[in-house]
């Protein structure tokens, strides 16, 4: 079994860190996050690309490829932390193409596809990154999605300013029909993907400080402390990317295994973005902690994507909710446990 992405997925990666290295500075990320604004020249290019509808397909204005690119582009905006609009476009038009009607993908798919319109997604009265601003807005309410458009917005400052923020509603907006749980499964994907990116930034900026600061002429990071701290980073990074990518592919390849692997994506990058951030801060020192020092834009940047559609408690749960039902096939326990054909794999075979 191959692991590897194609050559093409490779060149999708590589075109995009070279672009990004190019255009999106950690300088050109402070200017815009201090400004209040997003790198408008950037998006333009990227939507020139046609990355904002990569998983869109071509009969709605997108490209017609898939989960695994569209994820190999998230992890590489976190990794520059870039201040475009990106996530919520294209996690706006992931929900619309899977959940929406015939009318709602006419509308909006090939205008998100191109980069002349904005989106995001988020779940209603709670905190969603690009809502301010954007032409349109998937808020996921009761178990299922609202399109919302931008006049349903409340914008609200947020602790990343890399990002326009805003709330909506709860009733707010016109009801997408399809299958809100298989759309809602993609977009945790992607934003398991962006945590991947920022995690790995993270990674690899504190890496290269402690091989250069010194403490009584001897580098940082050859001090265990230090060193176990950056090994513990390393697992949190891959652990999460081997399970984003996993997600990916069966977005792809296997639909029917997608509700559980996005899900253990999410709680797995949630908790990676978090604490990976952190240790950068605290591996860092004292300047880890001023404006100066470029790590907390990636910090700002995991707390809030971290929270985005649930965090790492509430996906460990729905992961723990789908075990139990494919091991314990009826309502509950108790009326499984009376019975004699429970199994001994059963999920409530330790309570007999």
């Amino acid at each position: 079994m191959n692991f590897d992405f194609t050559e093409d997925q490779h060149e999708i990666k590589r075109t995009a860190r070279d672009l990004l290295a190019k255009r999106s500075t950690f300088e050109k990320v402070r200017e815009h996050a201090e400004a209040g604004t997003y790198d408008g020249g950037l998006w333009k290019e990227l939507a020139g690309l046609g990355w904002p509808g990569i998983a869109v397909a071509e009969e709605h204005g997108g490209q017609g490829l898939g989960v695994v690119e569209l994820a190999i582009l998230c992890e590489e905006l976190g990794y520059a932390c870039a201040a475009t609009p990106f996530l919520g476009t294209a996690t706006a038009a992931l929900a619309i193409e899977a959940a929406g009607s015939d009318d709602q993908k006419a509308a909006w798919l090939p205008k998100l596809a191109a980069g002349e319109a904005r989106g995001a997604l988020g779940l209603a009265g709670q905190l969603i990154p690009d809502a301010a601003g954007a032409d349109v807005v998937v808020v996921a309410e009761d178990g299922g999605l609202r399109l919302a458009g931008g006049g349903d917005v409340e914008a609200v400052d947020a602790i990343d300013p890399t990002r326009r923020h805003g709330k909506v509603a709860g009733g707010a907006g016109e009801p997408l029909g399809g299958d809100a749980a298989a759309a809602l499964d993609r977009a945790l994907v992607a934003v398991a993907a962006e945590l991947v990116g920022v995690s790995q930034r993270a990674l690899d900026m504190t890496v290269a400080y402690v091989k250069d600061r010194k403490q009584f002429e001897t580098p940082v990071g050859a001090y265990q402390a230090v060193s176990h701290r950056c090994a513990q980073m390393l697992l949190h990074t891959e652990g999460a990317r081997s399970a984003t990518y996993f997600g990916a592919w069966a977005a792809d390849a296997e639909p029917e295994r997608l509700p559980e692997a996005a899900a253990i994506a999410k709680a797995a990058a949630s908790e990676a973005g978090k604490e990976v951030t952190a240790s950068a801060i605290q591996a860092h020192g004292g300047i880890g902690f001023t404006w100066e020092a470029d790590v907390h834009w990636l910090y700002k940047r995991a707390q809030l994507d971290a929270q985005l559609l649930g965090g790492a408690r509430t996906h460990r749960a729905a992961v723990a909710r789908l075990l139990a039902g494919r091991l314990c096939p009826r309502p509950s326990w108790q009326e499984c446990a009376s019975t004699a054909s429970c199994s001994s794999r059963c999920c409530c075979s330790p309570r007999r």
